[in-house]
């Protein structure tokens, strides 16, 4: 079953890997260990000074969707990575100007540009629409070409 990509859907994607990213646990040091004991605090302490973070652990599906769509960064450059990225964790327009230092139309069109570059890849390659009389006059210009040569 192949699959068509549009770019609505390569952008979803990237959303969707945004959000994965956002899921993971923290990457820690390992090896760090701390000797004091474990503070036991009482009902009446209310933990008032830690903080509590509630995460969603991501799907093994979406860890797997979010590596495929990591791997599709490799095909941009630098520049269209940042903005694909800023764009697919929702980050506003004007926000992604100031960061990037361009004005909104440019950054939408290289945004657009990037998903299409991206799209384009994984469709493969784009399908030859050649009209026969264009055709036949391209064979008869590269033969006399040939002949006079």
């Amino acid at each position: 079953m192949s699959t068509v990509w549009t770019i609505d859907r390569v952008a979803d994607r990237f959303q969707e890997a945004a959000i994965t990213a956002r899921r993971l646990p923290p990457a820690r040091v390992q090896g760090y260990a701390s000797f004091w004991p474990d503070i036991h605090r009482q009902s009446w302490e209310g933990y008032a000074d830690e903080r509590i973070i509630l995460r969603f652990a991501a799907s093994p599906a979406a860890i797997d969707r979010f590596g495929e769509t990591v791997r599709w960064l490799h095909w941009l450059d630098e520049e269209q990575r940042r903005l694909i990225w800023l764009r697919a964790q929702y980050v506003p327009w004007r926000e992604v100007c100031n960061r990037t230092g361009l004005i909104r139309k440019t950054a939408w069109r290289r945004w657009q540009h990037a998903l299409n570059l991206v799209t384009v890849h994984l469709n493969g390659t784009l399908p030859r629409f050649v009209d026969e009389q264009i055709g036949l006059a391209a064979r008869s210009i590269s033969s006399n070409a040939g002949q006079r040569g």
